[in-house]
C-alpha cells in the first residue's frame, strides 16, 4: 500500500487546466473571470492537501468491469486499484462558496476541483510507474467504476480492498465518493501493456467529461 499527500505546487496546474474544465476549449475567459480564477487558485495553494493511495495486487479482483476494460488490461502481470482526491478540506470549502451564494467562484473551485483530482491521479501513476520501473514493467490508462462499462456500483467491491486506506474518501449508498472531486480505479501492469495518448474511441458513453475535450 502506498499512501501520500500532496501540495497545490505538486499538482503543476496550469490555468489552461481550469479554463478548459470550465468550457472555454483554448479560448480564454474575459478578464473578470480570469481575476476571479487567480483569486481562488491563490487562497487554495496555501492549504490544499490532495491525496492519493494506491495498492498492487496479483491477481484480478472479481470485479464485473465489461469487455472495453477487460480488453485494455489484457497481458498485465499485475494490477493497481487507486483512490485519489482533492480532500475533505476543498469539499468543505467548495461548500462554503455555495452557502455564500457566490455562484461565480463556486463555479470555478468546481472546475479546479476536478482538475485537482485528476492532476492528483496522475501523481498517482508518476509515482507508480517509479515502483515498476525496476521490473521494466509499464502500465496502462487508468480505468473507473462508472465508465466504459464498469457499472459505479462496483466502488463497493473496490473500497473494502484498501482495508480502510481511502484518503478519507468513503462511499454512499448509491456508490457515490465522497468527497465529490475523487476519482478511483484500476491500472494494468506488465511488460506487454501500454498506455493509450487517447481512449475515447473504445468507449460510447457521450456523456464522459474526457470525451468533451477531444
Amino acid at each position: 500500500m502506498t499512501e501520500k499527500t500532496l501540495t497545490y505546487a505538486d499538482l503543476q496546474i496550469t490555468t489552461d487546466d481550469i479554463y478548459e474544465q470550465m468550457g472555454y476549449h483554448g479560448a480564454q475567459p474575459d478578464e473578470a473571470t480570469q481575476r476571479e480564477t487567480q483569486i481562488i487558485i491563490d487562497d487554495v495553494r496555501v492549504w490544499l492537501r490532495p491525496k492519493f493511495s494506491f495498492l498492487v495486487l496479483r491477481d484480478m479482483p472479481s470485479f464485473d468491469m465489461g469487455k472495453i476494460i477487460l480488453r485494455q488490461l489484457q497481458g498485465s502481470e499485475a494490477y493497481a486499484l487507486f483512490i485519489a482526491t482533492a480532500g475533505v478540506e476543498y469539499e468543505a470549502y467548495l461548500q462554503r462558496l455555495k452557502d455564500q451564494g457566490d455562484m461565480v467562484r463556486a463555479f470555478i473551485a468546481d472546475a479546479l476541483g476536478s482538475v485537482i483530482a485528476e492532476k492528483c491521479a496522475d501523481q498517482m501513476e508518476q509515482n507508480l510507474q517509479g515502483c515498476i520501473d525496476k521490473l521494466h514493467w509499464h502500465h496502462t490508462n487508468r480505468f473507473s467504476p462508472g465508465y466504459c462499462g464498469w457499472h459505479v456500483s462496483q466502488q463497493q467491491l473496490l473500497f473494502p480492498l484498501f482495508q480502510g486506506h481511502t484518503c478519507d474518501v468513503r462511499l454512499t449508498e448509491s456508490s457515490l465518493m465522497l468527497p465529490i472531486k475523487s476519482v478511483s480505479g484500476i491500472i494494468g501492469l506488465g511488460k506487454k501493456v501500454r498506455r493509450l495518448d487517447y481512449t475515447c474511441g473504445l468507449c460510447n458513453f457521450k456523456q464522459c467529461y474526457k470525451r468533451k475535450r477531444h
